[in-house]
Order: C-alpha cells, then structure tokens, then sequence
C-alpha cells in the first residue's frame, strides 16, 4: 500500500510539477508616491507598486540571466511605433519602473538621445539597484512630474520622434495623466512624423473613454492588444496606419535585432487591431472630467 501511494504521488508531480515557492522579498521601501517592494524568485527579480491598501500591481521584471530580454508582453508591444518610425533619434519615456524599456531603446539606438521621465526618485534609486539600470551620455533620467517637463519641453522648443507613455502609480495610471490637454501637449513636442505609443489596459472601464480621448487630440489611434488586457495605443503626427501597412513595414526589417529582447517585428504586427471597438460618443477626458479616482482603471 505505501508503495502504491508513492507510486501515485510520482505520477501526480510529474503531471503537475511541484509548487513554486514564493518569491523572497529583498526590499521594501516606503515613498512619497507608493509602497515600492522588490522581490526574486531566481529566475527573476520583480517591482512592485501599491499606493493604498495591501494590493501591489507588478511593474516591472526583469531576468537574471537574460536582462535584455523583455518579460511582460506590454514594453515588447510598445516597440510598435518602429514601424513607421524605424530610426529615432530623439526618444522620450515616460515612467521608468525597472528601466528595460529606455534601456532597450540605448542598446538598439545607441547613438540617439533619451530622456526618461520619473516623478518618484525611490523608482530610480530602485531600479539602479535591482535592475541594472544605468545613465549614459545618451540616456538620461529627469526626476520631476511628467506633466510639467513636457510642459517646459514644449515652451523650450524641444521634439521627440519617438514619445513612450508608461506612467502607473499603482492602481492605474495617474489621472492627469490621461486628459486630452496632456496628449496634446505630448502632440506639441512631437516631430511631424513622430509617433507616440502608450501603455494602457483593454480591460479597464475607462477603454471608451480613454480611446476617445486619444483620437480626439490625434485624429487617429491603432489598437495593439493581447487577451491577457494588455493593450498598447499607437498614434501620433503621422498618417494613420493600418494593419496592412504595419505589416509591409514590418516585412523590411531585420527580425533577429530584435530577438534578444523578446519580439520580432511581425509578432506585435498580428497584435494590431484595425477595428474601432469603442464608443466614439464617450465622454472625453479632460483637465475637467478625469474621474479617474472614481472608475479605478481596470476591472
């Protein structure tokens, strides 16, 4: 019988496989903006957000033997605006958290100019620390509210080609963060044929209005969206694009560049939605009307 019982234990490991541990925590620390906890599990080292409660939203991971590698399907989707914009020279990124996105973006472009946008000075402290991360005469982190350097940025005249919005506080991104006036400020320091892409969620019950947003201060956006929620927003000074056309861009360019980083050019083009699945009449966000706190972003 004990023998039987081993037997049945084998099997039910084999199919199964054994529980993973938990990931260990190696840091804790308590910001102005958020609880920041790190964690590893051996494989990987992960960040951690939360702004109120006990909930913490995963914000970035990285590999431990494979850091250029990009873990979530969100930061190798927003390579997207490659496409039409295959060669930038000036990129803005908004958000650091772990930093593999911008840190992509120098080992891809290494003579173009980066600027990375961080309003919490533990997030990049963090991601020193933990994830490798590292400043360059090319790649530079300002630590100040996203919405008043690109304010300034628009006064002094700055352009970007290349415009990546990945600011999340925990629950979802920060509401003045999301307003039409925001995209249009970020459209102003845009170069004419410059694209901008952006992190977002298909699953929050802010999709109507946020899309509506985006169109309304670009005239045009491109869904590009997994069934885990993801969804990434491609627009910007540019003609709109359509699935098709992406896909013709994609065909032209070297697919093995990007391997190392997890993605090739033709897998985020099958992630890309030509379809308007939102409601054109909802109300669009505003300095006035963001009830962001109200809604709670995802489901």
């Amino acid at each position: 019988m004990r023998i039987a019982k081993i037997m049945i234990a084998l099997i039910l490991l084999a199919a199964f496989g054994v529980a993973q541990a938990a990931p260990k925590v190696i840091y804790t620390k308590r910001s102005l903006y958020r609880n920041i906890t790190v964690t590893e599990d051996g494989e990987r080292v992960c960040m951690q957000f939360a702004t109120r409660g006990t909930y913490f939203s995963q914000q970035s991971c990285q590999y431990r033997n494979r850091p250029d590698e990009l873990v979530f399907d969100y930061a190798r989707l927003s390579f997207v605006g490659l496409m039409p914009h295959n060669d930038p020279e000036r990129i803005l990124v908004v958000g650091l958290g772990g930093g593999s996105i911008p840190r992509a973006f120098s080992k891809l472009f290494p003579d173009a100019k980066i600027d990375v946008i961080e309003i919490d000075p533990a997030v990049v402290d963090v991601a020193k620390r933990f994830f490798d991360f590292e400043e360059s005469d090319n790649l530079k982190v300002i630590v100040k509210d996203a919405r008043v350097f690109v304010k300034q940025a628009g006064i002094m005249g700055r352009e970007y080609d290349y415009i990546m919005l990945d600011a999340f506080n925990g629950d979802y991104i920060p509401e003045h963060l999301m307003t039409k006036e925001w995209l249009e400020e970020n459209k102003r320091i845009l170069a004419d044929d410059g694209v901008l892409v952006a992190n977002t969620f298909s699953v929050s019950r802010l999709y109507h209005n946020e899309s509506a947003t985006y169109e309304a201060a670009f005239g045009w956006m491109r869904n590009v969206k997994l069934e885990s929620g993801n969804r990434i927003i491609l627009t910007g000074n540019i003609d709109p694009v359509s699935k098709a056309e992406l896909s013709a861009m994609a065909a032209k360019m070297d697919a093995a560049r990007y391997v190392p980083y997890g993605f090739t050019p033709d897998w985020i083009v099958r992630n890309v939605h030509d379809d308007v699945d939102w409601d054109r009449d909802a109300e669009v966000l505003t300095d006035q009307y963001a009830p962001v706190n109200l809604l709670q972003g995802r489901d």
